[in-house]
């Protein structure tokens, strides 16, 4: 056993953790499955063509996002460590490598930035559900109802600041009684709940339109900027450059088996996705909605079939629920990023380092929070608070950011480190997997990582 190590085994007699191998998984799956699923997976999809850019992000996901997460919960594991003393444990005499947690910890900020702020719009459509309503399934009423709520200022700012106190609070109780916890009753009630709603939604008149939009290529309608925002969104739903699978990845117990724990989020997060997209576009052909709503398609499009049918206000209000609970196991992981650097780094208390992360986002998710309505002439290069807070993290820093975990791990850590790490010390016989995700992280993934920079850029 290596020095780092010795010291690890000692680290985790003092630090939190996840205590069962269900824990991780539903834990890694409530990081990976949230909002990004429910509500930016569909309304990217329709901005971008449908099912040519469904296609491309498979590709993304295959190629760029199950290796990065491999390779990010291995170094979070083998070092137990927060997003940025990895890089210090491991090559202590190269500390250029620290940027990537640095990167990692800002993505994480500039998401809860706009994130907290869907976030609050699905608390708000949870009462909204409740008085009845959304049970008009009127198209040009639902978007007056959706642009009156994100509008109202004091609103805006009310509910992101519920949903940050909501979130901070179960961040305080820690690894296994909060964010575990949370996520063991969450997951399963909400996949049972899309199968219900996708049901429903293959019944409506429009169910042919909406699939063959999702699952019919137009390759006509694939470019650069689309290939770079499906690599984005793989790098978002999976919480990979953010620095969250890095510190997730520190909390994985000795003998979970990383490459199958890592296969199993990316084929429920990807199910769970597939699930939104067949219970959302049906309904967008059937009452006449567009496809290019843009972030208000799942606002819209869902309360228009649960008016359909019967019990309907009794679902909407369970959908709403659950996706305002799959939002906060996102939120909770992206939290846990700066929150485990301040307690580690600074030696802070948890309850200090979540207080101050708490008051951070909130003065920064502001403007967010204001920019449909009284901030929306506030713009950075031409783009709202929220979507230039959007675009610098899902389409800059996370893929850089995997960019830079592929170079370090395909070519500074070296094959017989990632060997050691990924059979668990030759406990599991799965060579021919890691030399595949070897390969892809050395070669394949940076590679194309750069090229799709570059195009989506517009550098060449």
């Amino acid at each position: 056993m290596t020095p780092i190590e010795i010291k690890n085994k000692t680290n985790m007699t003092q630090r939190d953790g996840f205590t069962s191998t269900f824990g991780v998984l539903v834990a890694t799956l409530g990081s990976a499955v949230g909002l990004g699923n429910i509500w930016k997976f569909p309304y990217l999809t329709g901005t971008n063509g449908g099912a040519g850019f469904l296609l491309v992000y498979l590709l993304a996901t295959l190629l760029l996002g199950l290796p990065v997460m491999i390779g990010e919960t291995m170094l979070g594991r083998a070092t137990r460590a927060n997003a940025v003393s990895i890089f210090e444990k491991l090559r202590p005499a190269q500390p250029f490598w620290k940027i990537i947690g640095y990167m990692g910890m800002l993505a994480a900020v500039l998401i809860l930035g706009f994130y907290t702020e869907v976030a609050g719009w699905v608390f708000a459509y949870i009462f909204k559900a409740l008085s009845g309503s959304l049970l008009h399934g009127d198209a040009s009423a639902a978007q007056a109802q959706f642009k009156a709520t994100i509008a109202n200022p004091l609103s805006a700012l009310a509910w992101q600041w519920a949903v940050l106190l909501l979130t901070g609070g179960i961040i305080m109780l820690g690894v296994s009684k909060g964010i575990e916890a949370v996520a063991k009753r969450l997951m399963p009630v909400l996949f049972l709940l899309l199968v219900v709603l996708c049901i429903r939604s293959l019944t409506l008149s429009g169910a042919g339109a909406g699939l063959k939009f999702l699952f019919a290529p137009d390759f006509s309608k694939v470019s650069a900027g689309v290939i770079l925002t499906a690599v984005g969104l793989a790098f978002f739903k999976l919480s990979i450059g953010m620095g969250t699978m890095l510190t997730y990845g520190s909390y994985f117990r000795d003998d979970q088996n990383i490459p199958v724990t890592a296969g199993r989020v990316m084929l429920a997060d990807l199910s769970i996705s597939l699930l939104a997209g067949i219970a959302i576009f049906p309904a967008v052909f059937t009452f006449h909605f567009a496809p290019t709503d843009g972030p208000a398609l799942v606002f819209l499009t869902i309360p228009a079939v649960f008016a359909s049918m019967p019990g309907g206000q009794i679902f909407m209000v369970l959908f709403f629920v659950l996706t305002a609970l799959a939002s906060i196991g996102a939120i909770l992981s992206l939290l846990e990023v700066p929150v485990a650097a301040l307690t580690e780094r600074l030696h802070w208390s948890r309850r200090k380092a979540t207080a101050l992360t708490v008051l951070l986002i909130a003065i920064l998710g502001a403007p967010a929070a204001l920019s449909n309505g009284a901030a929306a002439h506030w713009t950075i290069f031409g783009l709202t608070f929220f979507d230039f807070y959007d675009f610098v993290s899902s389409n800059l820093l996370l893929p850089v950011g995997g960019l830079l975990l592929c170079v370090f791990v395909g070519w500074i850590i070296g094959r017989d480190w990632v060997q050691s790490q990924l059979s668990n010390r030759g406990l599991l016989a799965n060579q021919a997997v890691v030399t595949g995700v070897f390969m892809l992280l050395r070669y394949v993934s940076p590679v194309l990582i750069v090229i799709v920079l570059l195009r989506g850029l517009k550098v060449f």
